[in-house]
């Protein structure tokens, strides 16, 4: 813990700043941006348990950010992670929360009726997901979001529109299905594609995708969303995925069909706010012996396994402090054929020296319980950094 302190100690000695860069020739305007992240990481391993990672410190994000826009038809947004890019090619296992290349799309906006979004970036689906990592207090996304249950980012062209003065929202979309993986510009053997639809309304009034109220909300503000996602990847005879393609878990791809279906909610006023997630994912894999199936016959499985969880975030703004506590539980149950769920508790404390440009990031985990076919070596880690963003 002597470290711990030592690092507490360093990161408030860093001072404010703030830059942006604006380009423009009247037609084309060009916003350049960026950000900076880093903290120190310690583990509480389990008994007789050994891993190099237990004390270090990490560079999290080195960011630069391209918006742009050309008149009012066209706008584009492209933004690379170096710290994340000289990781992989170190031959580290891609990070879904954080693969490197970030963003790259175009959006065009001529037919006012609806937007059409092309490229690489967010999946219009869980609010969790796609809220900005430098508005949250936390250091890491809840697992159920963060990537290895269901991609966050793929390839595609989305369909969008808003309406009741911004309160609503309807995304449609089709995309590679491979994640972060689409990025090599082929499909996997089967050639289908996947699709993800959502709808969110909120009221009174437009409400971001933003989980702290640090405007100090007067009037209760709420925000309901619906989210679906459906594929068909069923391999031809002796073909496989690209490796690392189904994650971790093996569900984030299956050889059949994937339906996942999810739910989230988020309130605030007078500086309290709250979110709630749930999702549900119906695999059915088309050979009998798929590992998923944990050697069970199909009498047993009926043909198909359920995942999914849900994650419950409390957080408040103290603004005269210029400070955001916050709580979040969150149980993620890989398979329904395997005994058990995990559950995990994690705190954060965050300290704004300049709004979220330059904030002090704390966030405490710890692994309450888990699930046998996901055991780590830690029951608690402690994280503490600072994040900086010009923008």
């Amino acid at each position: 813990m002597k470290s711990l302190l030592l690092a507490i100690v360093g990161l408030f000695a860093i001072s404010k700043t703030q830059a942006q860069l604006t380009i423009t020739n009247g037609k084309h305007v060009l916003e350049i941006s960026g950000s900076f992240s880093s903290y120190y990481n310690d583990r509480q391993l389990k008994a007789g348990e050994e891993d190099r990672s237990k004390n270090r410190f990490k560079l999290r994000d080195a960011e630069l950010d391209l918006e742009g826009r050309v008149g009012t038809d066209y706008e584009y947004n492209v933004k690379v992670d170096f710290a994340d890019m000289a990781a992989n090619n170190q031959g580290a296992t891609i990070d879904p929360e954080n693969p490197g290349l970030m963003e790259a799309n175009i959006k065009y906006k001529g037919f006012h009726f609806l937007d059409i979004e092309m490229g690489y970036g967010k999946l219009y689906y869980s609010r969790s997901s796609m809220s900005t990592f430098y508005s949250s207090p936390y250091w890491q996304r809840a697992e159920l979001v963060r990537g290895s249950v269901f991609s966050r980012r793929d390839v595609g062209v989305t369909l969008m529109k808003n309406f009741w003065n911004q309160r609503a929202n309807i995304y449609v979309g089709a995309y590679t299905g491979l994640g972060e993986l689409s990025l090599a510009g082929e499909n996997d053997a089967s050639g289908q594609l996947e699709y993800i639809g959502r709808f969110d309304i909120s009221y009174p009034s437009r409400y971001r995708y933003r989980e702290i109220d640090d405007r100090i909300t007067p009037i209760p503000m709420f925000s309901v969303g619906v989210n679906g996602r459906f594929m068909n990847k069923k391999l031809p005879a002796g073909e496989v995925f690209p490796d690392n393609a189904t994650s971790e878990y093996g569900i984030k791809v299956i050889d059949g069909k994937r339906y996942v279906y999810g739910l989230d909610a988020s309130f605030q006023y007078m500086g309290f706010s709250g979110q709630f997630e749930i999702h549900q994912i119906k695999s059915e894999p088309q050979n009998e012996n798929d590992p998923l199936f944990q050697n069970l016959t199909p009498q047993q499985t009926k043909g198909y396994i359920l995942s999914g969880g849900y994650i419950a975030q409390a957080n408040y703004f103290i603004k005269n402090i210029k400070t955001i506590l916050s709580a979040r539980y969150e149980e993620l149950d890989l398979n329904d054929l395997v005994k058990g769920k995990s559950e995990r508790f994690s705190t954060a404390i965050a300290y704004q020296m300049n709004g979220y440009n330059a904030m002090i990031k704390f966030q405490y985990f710890n692994i309450m319980k888990e699930e046998s076919i996901d055991v780590l070596k830690w029951e608690e880690q402690f994280r503490i950094g600072m994040q900086f963003q010009f923008k």
